[in-house]
């Protein structure tokens, strides 16, 4: 019996890290270190910031300026305003689910409540918002998934979480939980999720029936 469904938040619930990591490869090639937008997606893809500056500056052979990370937040910030909408089919699901629900992100909360709020999703999730940030557990370690359930008073065995990514998978599978896999239709990402997850789907109007198959 599933009493909770645990969401991740980036290309899950928002369609930001295709616009959040091509301002990132941009950054890193001003920086010496040339990434292109594809291969910051394959590269970065449910990481956290801190791997992902580490690449950088192993790439590039010196350290980032001082203040490259605000910096690279605040023009993400800036593109999510002009760009950003959530992921096709989310308000539809969302309004089928009858579960209770949560976000569990290994972004900042400020990122997590601007993109959400700017989708028009917060209302689904205020007041259950958890990020590594404030945790101090990032993907792929479990502590973030179990915080969230424990959070809520829901055993790891009565989570469901919805991932798009295998840090993200590899955490829910190490903290107990069911792990859906979403592709969003891409074979390359079914072909890297389904290395580690055997329950992947291509549209988010599939999910309401998965949550209580």
């Amino acid at each position: 019996m599933i009493e909770l469904v645990i969401f991740d938040c980036d290309g899950v619930l928002v369609d930001s890290e295709r616009i959040a990591l091509a301002v990132l490869a941009q950054a890193a090639t001003a920086e010496g270190a040339a990434i292109s937008a594809e291969e910051a997606i394959r590269l970065f893809r449910g990481m956290k910031m801190a791997d992902c500056v580490a690449e950088i500056e192993r790439r590039s052979g010196r350290r980032v300026r001082n203040h490259f990370v605000a910096d690279l937040r605040e023009a993400i910030a800036i593109a999510f305003e002009a760009n950003l909408q959530a992921v096709e089919g989310i308000h539809a699901a969302l309004a089928s689910i009858t579960l209770p629900v949560c976000v569990a992100s290994n972004g900042p909360m400020s990122k997590l409540t601007h993109t959400l709020g700017l989708t028009k999703l917060l209302p689904h999730f205020e007041g259950r918002i958890f990020s590594a940030y404030e945790v101090g557990s990032w993907k792929p370690d479990p502590g973030l998934s179990l915080h969230s359930a424990r959070s809520l008073g829901v055993n790891p065995s009565r989570c469901i979480v919805v991932e798009d990514s295998l840090p993200g998978i590899w955490a829910a599978k190490a903290a107990g939980m069911r792990v859906l896999g979403f592709t969003a239709g891409d074979a390359e990402v079914a072909l890297e999720l389904g290395t580690d997850c055997s329950e992947l789907f291509d549209s988010m109007s599939e999910l309401p029936a998965l949550l209580v198959g």
